[in-house]
């Protein structure tokens, strides 16, 4: 890690939402049998840092099993009913004397490593700058906040609160990329078939 790495980064997975429109967990729903959880853990790996910090639900049991045999950190979340918000907030103090998080959210199904390096890339160039998916004219998840920023994020609410702060801060702040890959996220159970449908099993990361 510290020579891919020299300022310390450390990756934290969003896993402990409800799932409400999707009807039950999506990061135990499965992709040509391997569950959204661990292809994210596999793709998170590829990166070098580990441990890889997961927030996930109390009592993750099932979760737990997805996670064999990588280097993981769990962090319970016992006010996921805050929304997304609540989970960013877990993740930052998990991680909080690291020198910046990358945030991912677990049901990006066909997200590529080699995309996660660019933002990687562009953060070592400029490390006290926020490196986000571009989308639009602001930018969203996967990102990476720098430490500076995680007081701000931890006050957070609700589920839109992180495509807010990237939204408010001033250009010379941010960066935006380009992340084809996580355009494919899982919502709904249309979703995920149109998924099983459309891309192959180990395909490209």
């Amino acid at each position: 890690m510290n020579d891919a790495y020299p300022r310390k980064l450390r990756i934290v997975v969003l896993a402990a939402g409800f799932s409400s429109r999707f009807g039950r967990p999506k990061p135990l729903a499965r992709l040509h049998g391997v569950s959204l959880l661990r292809r994210t853990l596999c793709v998170a790996r590829r990166l070098g840092a580990a441990p890889i910090i997961v927030v996930a639900p109390r009592n993750a049991a099932r979760y737990r099993l997805e996670g064999r045999g990588f280097k993981v950190r769990w962090a319970a979340n016992s006010r996921r009913a805050q929304g997304l918000s609540s989970s960013v907030r877990r993740g930052i103090a998990e991680a909080r004397y690291s020198s910046a998080v990358l945030l991912m959210p677990a049901d990006l199904m066909h997200l590529k490593s080699r995309e996660l390096r660019r933002l990687v890339r562009r953060w070592q160039s400029a490390p006290r700058r926020l490196v986000a998916r571009r989308i639009g004219l602001s930018g969203a998840s996967p990102l990476i906040l720098p430490r500076w920023l995680y007081a701000r994020a931890s006050t957070l609410t609700g589920d839109v609160g992180l495509r807010e702060l990237v939204g408010a801060l001033p250009e010379g702040s941010r960066v935006l990329v380009s992340v084809p890959s996580a355009a494919w996220d899982v919502d709904t159970p249309k979703n995920l078939q149109d998924a099983r449908r459309r891309f192959r099993p180990g395909g490209e990361s």
